[in-house]
C-alpha cells in the first residue's frame, strides 16, 4: 500500500462499470494480486493520475523495509496491537501472510466512502473476500504478471526477503492466480503505464478497448 496522493477534488465521484455493464456510484476498489506482480507501484500511479483517487494504507506486524514510512507506505504496529484491533473490530479486513498479519483499518475506508472519495485497497485475494462480502458492489481487479516465470523472475530478484519467505511467496502466489477468475476484471501489467491506463479506465467507467 502506499499513501501520500493529493487529497481528493471536492465533490468527486467516478462511476465504475461492471463486468455485467451495470453502472453505479462507485466509491471503493479494490485492486489484488501476487506478491511481486506491481500492485503497489500501480496505485501509486493512479493515485498521482487522478486526484479522485485515494489508496487506503494497510497494517502490518512486519518490519519495515529500507526506505519505507509509517504511515504512507503501512502502518507499522506490533502482533499484540494488531490483535488488539482485530478484538475491538477496527478492520474491514486482515488476513496472516508469510508469517506476518496485514489488514484494512476501518478509518481507513469508511470516511472516505461516506463522502465523496473514490478508495482503492492494494489488498491480497483473502483480504478482497472479506471486503466483497461486505461491499457487494466494490469493483474488484485483479492484476497478473505477463506469465509465471516473469512473476518468478521479480520475486527472486527481491534482496530485501530471505529465501524461505520467497519459497512462502511463490506458493501463495500459486493459489492466489488460481482465484483470479472471482474478480470482475483482470488486467495483466506487461507495460506499466498501460495498466494504469486500463485500470483508470476501469474506475472512470470506461471499458477498454469499447
Amino acid at each position: 500500500m502506499v499513501g501520500g496522493c493529493e487529497p481528493p477534488a471536492a465533490g468527486c465521484q467516478l462511476r465504475l462499470s461492471t463486468s455485467n455493464d451495470q453502472v453505479f456510484m462507485g466509491k471503493l476498489v479494490v485492486i489484488s494480486g501476487p506478491s511481486g506482480v506491481g500492485k503497489s507501484t500501480l496505485c501509486r500511479r493512479l493515485a498521482e493520475l487522478d486526484p479522485c483517487i485515494r489508496i487506503s494504507v494497510s497494517a502490518t506486524t512486519r518490519p519495515p523495509r529500507r526506505n519505507e514510512e509509517n504511515g504512507r507506505d503501512y502502518y507499522f504496529i506490533i502482533r499484540d496491537e494488531f490483535e488488539r484491533k482485530i478484538r475491538n473490530g477496527e478492520f474491514v479486513e486482515y488476513a496472516e501472510y508469510a508469517g506476518n498479519l496485514y489488514g484494512t483499518l476501518k478509518s481507513e475506508v469508511k470516511p472516505g466512502i461516506a463522502g465523496s472519495e473514490t478508495v482503492v485497497m492494494d489488498i491480497d485475494v483473502q483480504g478482497g473476500e472479506q471486503v466483497v462480502r461486505q461491499y457487494p458492489d466494490a469493483l474488484t481487479i485483479f492484476v497478473e504478471p505477463p506469465d509465471f516465470d516473469e512473476l518468478l523472475r521479480r520475486l527472486n530478484s527481491r534482496g530485501t526477503d530471505p529465501p524461505e519467505v520467497r519459497r512462502r511467496r511463490i506458493e501463495i502466489a500459486r493459489r492466489e492466480m488460481e482465484r483470479r477468475w472471482e474478480y470482475k476484471h483482470r488486467v495483466v501489467n506487461d507495460d506499466l503505464e498501460e495498466a494504469v491506463r486500463e485500470i483508470h479506465d476501469l474506475i472512470a467507467g470506461a471499458r477498454p478497448n469499447g
